[in-house]
C-alpha cells in the first residue's frame, strides 16, 4: 500500500477529553474517530489492526472445535423476560419499540439469544458438547463512556456459549477456553495475567478474568509475589489472619461518650484496631425493594462492596443517609451485632466467626461491649466481606500479596443452568429423562485489545505496535519524493519487500517534508521504517526500530534481507 493513496489523517492536536495514551495516539494517528459519546468509527488503519486480532481470536476459536455463527444484533425483549434478566441488567442495556409497539434491545450479550438457537434444536446428550461463538458488535449504554475504546458503549466482543449434559464436562471445555485464551493474548505479544473473578450480571458459579497488565487500568488486580495466585480485587481471597483476644473478663457495656470511628474506639479502649469489630451500614437494592443491611468487619479490614453485595444477593449497594439510620432503629458509629433490631439484616466476615474477646458498638448512643463471645450469636450468616490488602499473606502459598492495574480483555464463566432452565432449553439424557444444558460463556473484548496493546506498548511520540498487530510491518519513507532516484529506490524497496510477503507502506507523499513523514511514522508506531534519503549517494539506507529508535546504515542490496531477518527475531 501507498501512503498517498490511504486514508491517514494524523494530527498534533490531543483531543480535550483524551486522557489515556491508547485515547491520544488511536485518535491523532488516524486509527478511529469519534462519532458519539463511546462511539467510535474504525478508519482504514484501525479496521487492519482490529481485523488482524479478530483473524487470531477465529484462529484459535476454531482450532479449539467451537462453530462461528452470527446472532442478531438486535434481540426481542421477551427472551430477557424469559431469562428472568430484563431489569437486573439495568440501564446499560438499551430498550426501543419498533412501528408495532414490539420491545426490542440492542444486544449487551447474547446468553438469551444463543440458548433461543439451541433450544429444540439439541435434544439429545449425543449431541453435545458443543461450543457456539460469535465475534460481532455489542452496545451497552454506559453511563459514564470514557478512555475511547476501553470504555465504549459499542464495541466489537468474541463472545461463545457451550453447551454440556455434565458439571464434568462444563469444567473441562472451561479450560479449554482458558488455555485458548493464553494462547491469543501471548499471540498478540502482550503482557497478561489470569485471575480469579466476580461473575457479575453474567452469573454463574465460576469465573476468570484476563487482564493487560498496564498502569492505567481501571482494575485492581491482587496477584502474589511467590506464585501464580491471582485475583481481581472484587474476588480476591487471603490466608486468614489469626489473633488470640480471649480473655476470662465477663462482657462488659462501656461508656464511650463521642467515640464513633474505629480509631477513637481503639485509642479510647486502649486496643489495636484488629480487635475491633466495624459495622458498614448500607441500603441492599433490589428489583422489587429496598432493603438495609449491616455488614460487620475486623476494624483493620475495609469492606469489599461487591463481596457484600453478592453477599445477600442484591443488585447494587448504596449509601445511607443518617434519617434512614435512625428510622431503622440503628444507632450510627455504635452499631454492633448483639441486640439488633430483628427486622435488620446483617452479615458478618469469615475472618471473625466465633471470635471472642472483641469490642464492637452496643446499639445505645455512647456506649461499646468489650470482651464479646460472636459464637453465641444465632442464625447469623457468615460471608467473605473483606478487601485484601498489599501485604497480607496469600492463601495458596503463604507469599506476600500486592496489586497491580489490569484492563480486563477476556472473560470466562461457568453459568451452569442459570439461563437453560430459566428458559426451558431441555435435553434428553442417556436415561432418556428432560435436564436442562449445563452451560459455559466465554468473552473477549476485539475492540479493547487494540487499545490495550497501545496502553502496554507506547512511549511519549506515539503507538509502539506488537508484531502480530501492526498495520503494516515496514514504513518505507522517501525522503524527497521529488527526486527521481530516491522515489525509485524506495518503489524498488516497497516491491522486493511485497514479494517477500512483508506487509509494508511506502511513504510517497511529495508534498509533505521528511520530518512529517517521520513524526508520523513515530505517531503510528509501524515496527520499522527504511529511510530513502541523503545517504542514498554511498548505496546506503537507513533502518529505524520504532521500540528502540536506533538507526542502523544499511546497503541498499541487502536491506530487505536484513528486514526479513529482524522481523524473524521478533
Amino acid at each position: 500500500m501507498k501512503f498517498s493513496k490511504m486514508f491517514i489523517p494524523t494530527t498534533k492536536e490531543t483531543p480535550n477529553d483524551a486522557t489515556l495514551p491508547s485515547h491520544q495516539y488511536l485518535l491523532r494517528a488516524g486509527f478511529i474517530s469519534q462519532t458519539g459519546a463511546g462511539i467510535y468509527d474504525f478508519m482504514p488503519l484501525g479496521k487492519i489492526v482490529l481485523d488482524k486480532i479478530r483473524a487470531i481470536v477465529k484462529k484459535e476459536m476454531d482450532n479449539a472445535g467451537a462453530n462461528e455463527v452470527q446472532l442478531g444484533f438486535v434481540t426481542p425483549l421477551s427472551l430477557w423476560e424469559e431469562s428472568g434478566r430484563a431489569n437486573t441488567m439495568g440501564h446499560e442495556m438499551l430498550r426501543f419499540k419498533d412501528r408495532k409497539n414490539a420491545q426490542f434491545v440492542l444486544s449487551p450479550t447474547n446468553e438469551e439469544a444463543v440458548v433461543n438457537m439451541v433450544k429444540n434444536r439439541i435434544t439429545s446428550y449425543k449431541d453435545l458438547p458443543i461450543n457456539l461463538y460469535q465475534i460481532y458488535t455489542k452496545f451497552r449504554d454506559e453511563a459514564r463512556p470514557r478512555f475511547g475504546l476501553m470504555r465504549g458503549r459499542e464495541f466489537l466482543m468474541k463472545d461463545a456459549y457451550s453447551f454440556h449434559s455434565s458439571e464434568e464436562d462444563l469444567v473441562r471445555e472451561f479450560n479449554l477456553m482458558e488455555e485458548t485464551y493464553k494462547k491469543v493474548y501471548t499471540k498478540l505479544g502482550l503482557d497478561f495475567r489470569v485471575v480469579a473473578a466476580d461473575s457479575g450480571a453474567i452469573g454463574g458459579s465460576g469465573s476468570k478474568e484476563f487482564h493487560v497488565l498496564a498502569d492505567s487500568g481501571e482494575d485492581t488486580i491482587v496477584v502474589c509475589n511467590s506464585c501464580e495466585y491471582g485475583a481481581n480485587i472484587e474476588a480476591a481471597t487471603r490466608k486468614d489472619r489469626s489473633f488470640d483476644y480471649s480473655s476470662n473478663s465477663e462482657l462488659q457495656k462501656v461508656e464511650t461518650i463521642d467515640t464513633k470511628t474505629i480509631e477513637e474506639v481503639a485509642t479510647f479502649l486502649n486496643i489495636p484496631k484488629s480487635q475491633t469489630i466495624k459495622a458498614v451500614i448500607k441500603k441492599a437494592i433490589y428489583e422489587d425493594k429496598t432493603k438495609i443491611v449491616v455488614f460487620f468487619i475486623r476494624g483493620d479490614d475495609e469492606l469489599e462492596e461487591t463481596k457484600a453485595c453478592n453477599s445477600v444477593n442484591a443488585l447494587e449497594l448504596d449509601e445511607i443517609s443518617e434519617n434512614e439510620i435512625i428510622e431503622a432503629g440503628l444507632v450510627a458509629g455504635y452499631c454492633g451485632p448483639f441486640g439488633l433490631p430483628s427486622n435488620i439484616i446483617f452479615v458478618i466476615d469469615n475472618e471473625i466467626k466465633d471470635e471472642k474477646g472483641l469490642a464492637c458498638g452496643a446499639n445505645e448512643i455512647n456506649y461499646h461491649l468489650t470482651n464479646t463471645d460472636l459464637s453465641t450469636l444465632k442464625d447469623v450468616k457468615y460471608f467473605d466481606l473483606v478487601a485484601v490488602q498489599e501485604g497480607d499473606s496469600c492463601s495458596c502459598c503463604g507469599g506476600a500479596l500486592k496489586y497491580t492495574k489490569g484492563i480486563e480483555a477476556g472473560h470466562i464463566f461457568q453459568l451452569g443452568t442459570k439461563y437453560s432452565a430459566a428458559m426451558n432449553a431441555n435435553f434428553l439424557d442417556e436415561n432418556g429423562k428432560a435436564k436442562p444444558f449445563v452451560m459455559g460463556c466465554y468473552g473477549i473484548g476485539v475492540s479493547r485489545l487494540v487499545a490495550a496493546v497501545i496502553e502496554q506498548n507506547h512511549d511519549d511520540k506515539g503507538c509502539i505496535w506488537t508484531k502480530e498487530t501492526a498495520p503494516f510491518m515496514v514504513d518505507i519513507i522517501v525522503s524527497n519524493s521529488k527526486k527521481e532516484e530516491e522515489a525509485q529506490i524506495g518503489e524498488k524497496i516497497y516491491n522486493e519487500l511485497k514479494n517477500a510477503g512483508v506487509e509494508s507502506i511506502l511513504d510517497d507523499r511529495i508534498n509533505a517534508r521528511f520530518g512529517f513523514k517521520m513524526g508520523d511514522f513515530e505517531l503510528i508506531g509501524f515496527p520499522y521504517a527504511i529511510v530513502v534519503g541523503k545517504k542514498l549517494e554511498e548505496g546506503m539506507v537507513e533502518i529505524v526500530d520504532r521500540k528502540t529508535l536506533e538507526k542502523t546504515d544499511v546497503k541498499v542490496d541487502v536491506v530487505v534481507n536484513k528486514i526479513l531477518e529482524l522481523i524473524n527475531n521478533i
